[in-house]
């Protein structure tokens, strides 16, 4: 068996510490302060945004504030995202060819395959959905994503123990429709927590048990605890005292104005269709595109699958995107056309754009 992999637990701290873990844990992998390390950790209630994203343009500052939910910048990419108690982060890092691929595709797979086997030790049928999703049934119970440092790799997820939807969607910036009691009903159809699937939610001690036990399987590795060198802890607090302040918090400020949320609506044959986007006019890149209404869709996961390859991309990509997936289903899977939804879309965008 290979070399052990350190495996540390950080506990329940702000979201400035976690940031600062991160950037200390990766900066140490890096320059081979330590070996490979699994790291276990949860958030008091926080929202946290991308690295270059702006706060404005994805958070709902005044519900924050009044609520008492930090908000922070992550040290990586990516979306923005809330985190509670509720839920149990893992992270992995790695060096570069740890798992002797460096693709990150194939790394997610790999990954988030050995992680979907640690959770269905828990008492569900967990699976890798690709990209970097796991899901029960259908429904997302742990999102992950990764980044390289130089030949270090960071990869980390969030194992859904509760969750509370109407939290999230007070939190994020995102269109009033989402907000309604259907839309509620609609996003707790998408995301499963093991508290509502199993009845409780496991103890975290268990869940922590069964994530290390299988990647210890998948990878072929055996797990010891060791204290974190001195080094490390320096770079952890100087971390902080960069992170744990307002400069780096406001990093990046866009005016809301340049990223709206649209809303579109049309009535077809097949249904109603309501469409809501968050769209950047600076970039004119679709940042997320949520769909609702009163139409046939089968399997119901066809509408989560579709908005999740509506990320990050131009008008253009999106409707290539539509077509190459609706394509995959037989042509009574959803009771609208491609055309149809893609026309929806080109409109509100093009009103944003004043190009209609």
């Amino acid at each position: 068996m290979a070399e052990p992999w350190n495996v540390v637990d950080t506990g329940l701290l702000g979201a400035a510490e976690n940031m600062a873990w991160d950037r200390a844990l990766l900066e140490a992998r890096e320059a081979g302060e330590i070996g490979n390390t699994l790291r276990f950790l949860r958030f008091k209630p926080c929202a946290l945004v991308g690295c270059h994203q702006s706060l404005e343009q994805e958070l709902d500052l005044d519900y924050c504030a009044a609520q008492g939910i930090q908000v922070q910048r992550r040290i990586t990419g990516g979306g923005a995202i809330c985190f509670d108690p509720g839920q149990l982060g893992w992270e992995l890092f790695l060096s570069r060819n740890a798992l002797g691929t460096p693709d990150m595709g194939e790394i997610a797979r790999r990954v988030c395959e050995a992680a979907a086997a640690g959770i269905r030790r828990l008492g569900v049928d967990a699976r890798f959905r690709p990209r970097n999703d796991i899901e029960v049934g259908g429904r997302k119970i742990s999102g992950t994503g990764g980044s390289f440092e130089g030949r270090a790799l960071m990869y980390q997820g969030t194992l859904l123990l509760d969750f509370e939807v109407e939290q999230m969607l007070r939190v994020l910036r995102i269109p009033a429709e989402k907000l309604r009691d259907k839309a509620i009903a609609s996003a707790r159809e998408r995301v499963a927590s093991l508290k509502e699937l199993l009845g409780e939610a496991p103890p975290v001690e268990e869940a922590k048990a069964a994530l290390t036990g299988a990647f210890g399987q998948a990878f072929g590795v055996a797990f010891a605890s060791a204290a974190l060198p001195e080094t490390v802890v320096g770079r952890y607090r100087e971390a902080l005292k960069e992170i744990d302040c307002p400069e780096w918090v406001n990093l990046v400020q866009k005016p809301v104005s340049d990223a709206p949320l649209l809303e579109g609506v049309a009535k077809f044959p097949g249904g109603l269709l309501r469409l809501a986007a968050a769209y950047d006019r600076r970039t004119r890149h679709l940042k997320q595109v949520w769909f609702a209404g009163d139409f046939f869709a089968s399997p119901a996961r066809l509408v989560n699958d579709l908005e999740a390859r509506l990320k990050n991309i131009t008008l253009a990509e999106a409707e290539v995107a539509i077509r190459q997936f609706l394509s995959g289903y037989p042509a009574d899977a959803l009771s609208l056309s491609a055309d149809e939804v893609i026309g929806v879309l080109r409109r509100t965008v093009g009103e944003a754009d004043g190009l209609l």
